[in-house]
């Protein structure tokens, strides 16, 4: 069983950077597929980005360009760079693992394992 713990957040400029930090328990991190959702008030958790267990990497629209996800094994940690943010990027952001790529991987649904949350909030 994977434990989450997030790291990062913050309170940030339009058109700043920020990195999020996700460091994970476990032996078997590397056989995870990782990825960043992230939730504001009154609106459904929505998908940032997954990087699965062979390096295979996918971002929602709204980040593509400015979001970069990656993660080092030898840590056992994913990274969310955010670039250029916007006040749209407000939101608690939370790590999460599965041990099963799916196809709709931007369903939240799918993934087993959730960190607290870090947030972030951008202003204009």
């Amino acid at each position: 069983q994977a434990q989450l713990v997030e790291s990062g957040g913050g309170l940030v400029q339009a058109g700043d950077s920020l990195r999020l930090s996700c460091a994970a328990s476990g032996r078997t991190f590397s056989r995870y597929d990782m990825a960043w959702f992230r939730q504001a008030p009154g609106k459904e958790r929505e998908f940032v980005a997954r990087i699965r267990s062979d390096g295979n990497i996918g971002y929602a629209d709204s980040v593509k360009g400015r979001f970069t996800i990656s993660r080092d094994n030898a840590k056992n940690t994913v990274y969310l760079q955010m670039n250029s943010l916007k006040p749209e990027d407000t939101a608690n952001y939370y790590c999460t693992a599965a041990a099963i790529s799916y196809s709709d991987y931007t369903n939240y649904r799918r993934w087993d394992y959730w960190g607290q949350g870090t947030q972030v909030t951008v202003s204009s």
